[in-house]
């Protein structure tokens, strides 16, 4: 019975202590609990008033008779609550001057913003300023800069569905040449000969230079030496790996980047003079399967190691792949857009890097389970590969990134705050009145 009557005591006391001490608690008030952000209704604001240029084009009329300001008051008054103060002040940019800002005209509806108060800027520019941006050359400042697309005319490409190596070549073009110093189109095998053989076309920069395969997983190959035994042809094998390592102890010794736009690199040989009458199994003529061989014996070709045939299948289908984080993040420095995700069935082993001295240099997408679906293979001493193992459609904007992710070529722009040309806009907030 006692234990009942303290029970009821203690229940009795909290309830008269939580009793007056909400009769003396003071409440925040609504505007305090959940106020407006008035910085980010400010920006707002400005944003919506320049959705189709009027805020911009009213900024550079006559700051004292022109109606535009009258019409530019009305419309902001509308957009903003009405317990809402505002203050719009314009400025010019001035370039070259002590005072940066210049205050050219400025708008209110309240002679006081009250004791709290926030703003946003914008800036404008004139109708009749063109801006443009200038890339950094590749190799301007050191050794390099050349560009070499295959545009074999008497060669089949192989896993580029839906497109043909000239379509492929003239778009690598645009995208890439502003990059480079010098690009240069191989319109055959006899011109991939003479650059193989080390004698440069239009006496461009011929070593540190950049060689893309538009050929998928089909490569030129020239006829003559390049096809003769002991170079290019395996008689042992009845096999062309031996030209896929060549082709390794080219770019080793040039210090090129070989690079494969999609699929399983270096599968097939292709020359419609040296194999008129050959075809790959799918009805492509003018091509010569090598299988897994030749990638194999490029990698040894790579790393300065003696050739040897080995037709071991070294890819493996990995799904659906993700662009890596370096290149999501550079796809808006350099302005392309691929799709983030895509299929990948020829993603090669991490057991390669040990195997053939090779560091990645860039991902151009994320690594999976000791897999690699796409990235720039370097050898510790010289020459690279960049390798895009995707399923047959290829992308040719990820080529395009994945070489400017590695070379990392400076954009520079033109100078946004020439005088008279922009305009700063400040737009101040303030609160009256309400709860």
């Amino acid at each position: 019975m006692m234990r009942t009557v303290e029970i009821l005591l203690v229940v009795m006391i909290i309830t008269s202590a939580f009793i007056v001490a909400s009769l003396f608690a003071v409440l925040p008030s609504p505007r305090q609990v959940s106020p407006i952000n008035l910085r980010r209704l400010a920006l707002t604001t400005l944003q919506t008033l320049d959705v189709d240029y009027d805020l911009s084009a009213t900024m550079f009329k006559n700051a004292t008779d022109d109606p535009a300001w009258g019409q530019l008051q009305i419309a902001l008054s509308a957009c903003l609550p009405p317990n809402i103060v505002y203050n719009l002040t314009v400025y010019e940019v001035q370039s070259g001057q002590t005072q940066l800002y210049k205050p050219i005209k400025s708008i209110s509806n309240a002679e006081s913003l009250g004791v709290s108060s926030d703003s946003s800027s914008y800036l404008v520019a004139s109708s009749n300023v063109t801006f443009s941006a200038v890339p950094e050359k590749i190799g301007e400042h050191g050794e390099g800069g050349t560009l070499y697309i295959l545009n074999c005319s008497d060669a089949n490409g192989w896993w580029i569905t839906g497109y043909t190596a000239p379509s492929l070549v003239q778009d690598l073009n645009n995208l890439l040449s502003p990059y480079f110093q010098t690009t240069i189109m191989i319109q055959n095998t006899t011109q991939l000969a003479q650059i193989l053989n080390g004698t440069s076309i239009q006496n461009e920069a011929l070593k540190n230079a950049v060689v893309i395969n538009t050929f998928g997983e089909a490569v030129p190959i020239p006829s003559g030496y390049y096809a003769s035994t002991n170079v290019g042809y395996d008689s042992g094998q009845n096999s062309y790996a031996r030209y896929c390592h060549t082709l390794g102890q080219r770019v080793r010794q040039y210090n090129w980047t070989w690079v494969s736009i999609v699929g399983y690199p270096l599968y097939y040989v292709s020359n419609k003079g040296l194999f008129p009458d050959e075809q790959n199994d799918w009805g492509i003529y003018g091509m010569r399967s090598v299988g897994p061989a030749g990638l194999n014996a490029f990698f040894r070709g790579l790393d300065n190691q003696a050739y040897s045939y080995n037709s071991n299948w070294i890819t493996d289908s990995r799904g659906v792949v993700y662009l890596s984080s370096q290149v999501l993040y550079d796809c808006n420095y350099y302005g392309i857009y691929p799709s983030p995700y895509h299929t990948a069935t020829r993603a090669l082993p991490t057991s390669i890097l040990s195997t053939y001295h090779l560091n990645v240099t860039t991902y151009v997408f994320s690594p999976t389970s000791g897999w690699i679906p796409g990235a720039v293979y370097r050898n510790a001493v010289s020459g690279g590969l960049l390798a895009l193992g995707l399923t047959r459609t290829p992308d040719i904007r990820l080529t395009a990134l994945g070489l400017l992710c590695d070379y990392k070529p400076r954009i520079y722009r033109s100078d946004y705050t020439t005088s008279g040309t922009s305009r700063l806009v400040v737009l101040q907030l303030g609160q009256v009145g309400g709860i």
